[in-house]
């Protein structure tokens, strides 16, 4: 009975918190307005859904949420943020591409390795200056499957695993925007690229290896996020680095 109950309030929530719940993925494009209704409606999910296998994915409270929080205050009230979030890990089939086998040496006995892609997020933005913000985050996760044998025969295996995190930010800005370089250069760790055209866009890219701990990750996207910005002169320039 006490499940029912949850299943009753779940289908309350908003379509976009159940899509996260029973999916584990979410895309769609909406309002600010609407947005503080999904959030509103995550707030309310650990007081109400105390089931493991009904909890929200991680990167739900500690990137998804932060993010759209951020985006929503630089987009203007007819503007629109735009979301493809696929939070059910690099595990899944299709993500993982072909295993091969590595040189070994006693006691191991074999190595097999093989890579996971997993894009797992994708923003667009439009915001209230005119500029296009594109946001992408990619994991690249190695797998390394030992297989050892001790001196007393007994077998062992273990499956190692290496994170490198990419993400990309793409400004594209409305036409005859001024562009110029900061008077400081982007971190060592962030590398920009700036494409003239009708329309200039500008880019920032930064591969972390190991990935971030899930609560410092919203930080190292800003930070990517806000660059595009420093290129800009500073009535152009209307993103938060909060």
């Amino acid at each position: 009975m006490f499940w029912r109950k949850t299943r009753a309030a779940i289908e309350r929530f908003h379509p976009v918190h159940q899509g996260l719940i029973w999916q584990r993925t979410a895309s769609v494009t909406l309002p600010p307005a609407e947005w503080n209704a999904v959030v509103a409606s995550l707030a309310q999910h650990e007081g109400t859904v105390k089931r493991r296998k009904w909890r929200l994915p991680d990167r739900t409270v500690t990137v998804l949420v932060p993010l759209i929080r951020v985006l929503c205050e630089d987009v203007a009230p007819d503007g629109v943020v735009g979301v493809t979030a696929d939070l059910r890990g690099p595990k899944v089939p299709g993500k993982a591409g072909p295993s091969r086998e590595l040189p070994v040496r006693r006691p191991i006995r074999k190595i097999t390795e093989w890579f996971a892609l997993d894009p797992w997020l994708a923003v667009r933005a439009v915001l209230r200056d005119g500029s296009v913000l594109e946001l992408t985050v990619t994991d690249r996760v190695r797998y390394r499957k030992v297989h050892k044998v001790n001196p007393r025969g007994k077998h062992k295996t273990k499956t190692k695993t290496k994170t490198v995190q990419r993400v990309t930010a793409r400004r594209t800005l409305p036409p005859g925007t001024d562009v110029r370089q900061p008077d400081t250069p982007p971190p060592p760790w962030i590398a920009v690229r700036v494409k003239s055209g009708k329309r200039t866009v500008i880019g920032s890219t930064m591969k972390l290896a190991p990935a971030p701990a899930e609560v410092d990750m919203v930080q190292w996207i800003l930070a990517v996020a806000t660059e595009p910005f420093r290129w800009t002169p500073p009535a152009t320039s209307v993103r938060r680095t909060a």
